[in-house]
């Protein structure tokens, strides 16, 4: 600890980060990840409760030994680069004022996730800084690796349009995909820390259910970038239901997708192999997989299956690792010109 306390007071030895929003699952594990980065320093660690409180004593498992501030501008001195983990409309009006500073952002709310202003506001409300809008990246790099490489503020997905477009995309691309069906569970923690009763031990173990089965915010994050990989520009037609399961972390989609024409197994495989070989963080498994295999790891594991009447493809990933803090760090390599993997 006392090795990477010296480098955080030695300027230049890499690039200083602040992380915004350390109470909550994602913003703590982000904190723990630049602490660990051999080419960032966390500068700062702010939060709007907890303050003067050390983040390993408020997350043990996150061995930061750094006081939780209170975000000022007093913290942002020196600093040049963000990662923001605020609940949405709370985190525009920080990322505005950061970036007015010059700071490169990852914000991880839904705050610029979507294009389009009015569906932002039929799900999310008003918008707290609608003038960033037209220069966000959304920050999915199998998909949109060379604009985030050049991005200043890059919009984090959400758990489940990671898991979900990664899942689809390669035959959205291909102009094969007519419907799809996307029946998703993921783990309690992608609620967030102070999800409430419904989220109790009670209520959970032992239980899956449900939630939203119409209407779910990152439905039109889904269609939206699917729409924008189609070879037409039209998405195809989508349902999305998620569900609880009694884990902690975790993330499995199942997407039932109705194609064009018929695809064999190994055209498949081929398409799959071919648009995901070469990724450093997303494998094409040969088994249907589970949200162990990937726990704790940035890693996205999918396997396709030429189905009866559908394809199927399976996609598991960490919901707190490659669904929002994992790639918040693989997002600020790209941006910074690190190596892309660096401290993941």
């Amino acid at each position: 600890m006392a090795e990477k306390r010296q480098r955080i007071e030695a300027p230049g030895e890499g690039t200083r980060v602040i992380v915004a929003g350390v109470t909550g699952y994602t913003g703590a594990l982000a904190a723990q990840l630049v602490w660990d980065h051999p080419g960032l320093d966390l500068a700062a660690i702010t939060a709007r409760s907890s303050v003067g409180e050390r983040l390993d004593t408020l997350y043990p498992r996150y061995r930061v030994p750094l006081e939780i501030e209170e975000l000022g501008p007093g913290s942002l001195e020196g600093v040049e680069a963000a990662i923001v983990a605020y609940p949405h409309g709370a985190s525009a009006p920080t990322v505005a004022e950061m970036r007015g500073m010059g700071l490169v952002v990852v914000d991880l709310s839904a705050d610029f996730r979507l294009e389009d202003l009015p569906t932002y506001e039929r799900f999310y409300g008003d918008h707290g800084a609608p003038e960033l809008l037209d220069g966000a990246v959304y920050g999915l790099p199998e998909i949109d690796r060379e604009a985030i490489s050049g991005a200043e503020l890059v919009s984090n997905p959400g758990c489940y349009p990671t898991a979900s477009i990664l899942a689809i995309a390669p035959l959205v691309e291909a102009g094969l995909v007519e419907d799809v069906v996307i029946d998703a569970k993921s783990g309690t923690s992608g609620a967030g820390r102070d999800a409430g009763e419904s989220l109790s031990f009670v209520n959970t173990t032992e239980n899956v259910r449900p939630y939203t089965p119409r209407g779910h915010r990152h439905r039109p994050e889904i269609l939206e970038r699917l729409r924008k990989l189609a070879p037409d520009g039209v998405a195809p037609s989508l349902s999305f239901v998620p569900h609880l399961v009694p884990i902690d972390q975790g993330e499995l989609v199942s997407c039932h997708i109705r194609t064009s024409r018929e695809l064999t197994q190994e055209e498949l495989d081929g398409i799959y192999i071919g648009a995901y070989g070469d990724e450093p963080f997303v494998e094409v498994v040969a088994a249907p997989p589970g949200t162990r295999d990937v726990q704790a790891t940035n890693r996205c594991h999918i396997h396709p299956v030429a189905g009866d009447d559908r394809v199927i493809v399976f996609s598991v990933i960490d919901n707190l690792w490659k669904g929002a803090s994992g790639q918040a760090i693989q997002n600020l390599n790209l941006m910074l010109g690190i190596e892309e993997t660096e401290g993941l």
